[in-house]
């Protein structure tokens, strides 16, 4: 490298030396690692900063040997320290040298409750390794109105139990320290730590960081807004609320140089199940922007004045759709899930592992699992071949690519039920043992051997990766009953030996 040449400098060149020596064009390149054409024509223009992900992925498809890894190294060497203020609104706040190669934030309300999901890529762009996260829940019931809102969170103070708070780098749940307890908003550390490891972001490397909350909405107001307080590539929301409600959205951009004006691009709008679901998203947002959404109801139900009435009026399977599981029609539900290609993909597999434990703390808030749980990718909409258990002792089994390769002779008959049509259960046979080949997140295969209850979970899983549901599963004549007249919730199956 030429002493006058910068460090992003050579990485651009290397770069394009090495594609027109393997003779491939951006969209090429693009295709081969799983970015866009703009993405790559962007990192040549020296408009975007590569990622360690793309870095690697380059180097690999290229065969350049480490020649690019080595690049990238001495680009990770130069960083530039960005301090951030609190954000208002639901939002964070952080201070450290960090870039967000992309922000996204989510908001879901079932008539009651507004849950909040922020997930962020972050990378490390300084020379020393990040280990804590600074967050802030801000609400405000009267935007507009600080008096008002002020004596109201008097009276009714936001509280750490109706937060619900759950946060994980990488799928890794993490802990946290309170830094301020006020009565409208909260703010902490997110350690990247927990009892069975620590999880540090180093220099050069990306991870994602997700945490959710839930606000009831008699403490928030109908806004919605994310403030750019570190560099970021893309920022994107998404809003989710019950169709019925008719909602109207709109969105105003301040910068520090201008006023509040109308978004630049047009908030898309769809219909899903019953739901209406607004979606926005810009690249490149610049440092200091605000971006708030706000919304009004045009035709609220009557059920608006109680809105707790709103939860005995959702079926069980309604309050799974409000969470956000796919239900039974959908046609990712009967297709095989798209295996992983591991360690390749291995960002790719932590990422949906993270959004499947979010998934799964959701469902819990709204029912109780006496028997355990699980749940599979494509009932997020996802096709991938992944999917997590949770047995009635709390342990965690994570389960990529997965095929039983062995089952038990013994077979016994227990009603289950499915996140996906969960007004019935239905009686299945299953064998009271299998063994299951599935990866590590490096790629290594390994073989599990599932006793019981553990095995009945892990079965009804792997049966969802290769589109089956438990229907198929019953003896023939034999059809699911209504969960009013299940009287299993909440127990354990029962087995010979005890209970599981």
């Amino acid at each position: 490298m030429s002493t006058q040449q910068r460090p992003d400098e050579a990485f651009i060149a290397e770069l394009k030396r090495w594609r027109d020596v393997r003779g491939l064009s951006q969209s090429a390149l693009a295709k081969l690692v799983g970015y866009t054409p703009s993405y790559v024509s962007k990192v040549e223009g020296g408009q975007q900063r590569p990622s360690a992900a793309f870095a690697a992925a380059a180097d690999r498809e290229l065969r350049a040997g480490g020649a690019l890894l080595r690049a990238y190294s001495d680009l990770g060497r130069t960083h530039t320290a960005h301090a951030a203020s609190p954000e208002n609104g639901a939002g964070d706040v952080h201070a450290a040298s960090l870039i967000v190669e992309h922000e996204d934030s989510s908001l879901h309300y079932d008539g009651h409750v507004y849950r909040a999901t922020q997930a962020r890529r972050l990378y490390n762009d300084s020379p020393d390794p990040i280990a804590r996260y600074l967050i802030r829940i801000s609400v405000d019931r009267y935007p507009g109105d600080p008096e008002r809102s002020n004596a109201h969170f008097r009276e009714h103070p936001l509280t750490w139990e109706e937060i619900q708070l759950q946060a994980s780098i990488n799928g890794e749940p993490l802990t946290w320290r309170v830094q301020h307890d006020r009565d409208a908003f909260k703010e902490l550390w997110l350690l990247f730590e927990n009892d069975n490891g620590r999880y540090p972001l180093y220099p050069g490397e990306s991870a994602w960081l997700q945490y959710s909350y839930t606000v009831s909405d008699d403490k928030w107001g109908t806004w919605f807004q994310r403030a750019v307080r570190l560099p970021t590539r893309l920022l994107s929301v998404r809003l989710d609320f019950p169709a019925a409600f008719e909602p109207q959205v709109w969105g105003t951009e301040t910068t520090m140089t201008a006023a509040a004006l109308p978004f630049r691009t047009a908030i898309r709008h769809t219909q899903e199940d019953g739901r209406s679901v607004f979606a926005w998203s810009t690249e490149d947002p610049p440092l200091h922007a605000r971006y708030r959404l706000e919304w009004k109801f045009r035709a609220r139900p009557d059920l608006e004045e109680n809105p707790h009435l709103m939860e005995t009026a959702m079926t069980a399977s309604d309050r799974m759709r409000a969470v956000g599981i796919v239900q039974e029609g959908d046609p990712i539900l009967t297709k095989t899930a798209r295996p992983f290609t591991l360690p390749d993909e291995a960002e790719d597999a932590r990422r949906v592992v993270a959004e499947l434990v979010s998934a799964c703390e959701r469902a819990s808030s709204v029912h109780v699992f006496g028997k355990g749980m699980g749940m599979a990718a494509p009932q997020l909409g996802i096709d991938r071949a992944v999917a997590i258990v949770r047995t009635p002792d709390g342990e965690s089994i994570t389960l990529l690519n997965p095929r039983i390769v062995e089952e038990s002779p013994e077979v016994d008959e227990q009603y289950e039920g499915c996140l996906s049509f969960f007004d019935v259960r239905g009686k299945v046979p299953r064998p009271l043992a299998i063994s299951v080949e599935h990866q590590d997140i490096d790629g290594q295969r390994r073989i599990t051997i599932f006793e019981q209850g553990d095995a009945r979970l892990v079965a009804h899983e792997v049966d969802h990766l290769h589109g089956t549901l438990y229907r198929k599963r019953m003896r023939e004549g034999v059809d699911p009953i209504p969960v009013s007249e299940y009287r299993g919730t909440g127990s354990s199956w029962q087995y010979g030996s005890g209970t599981r």
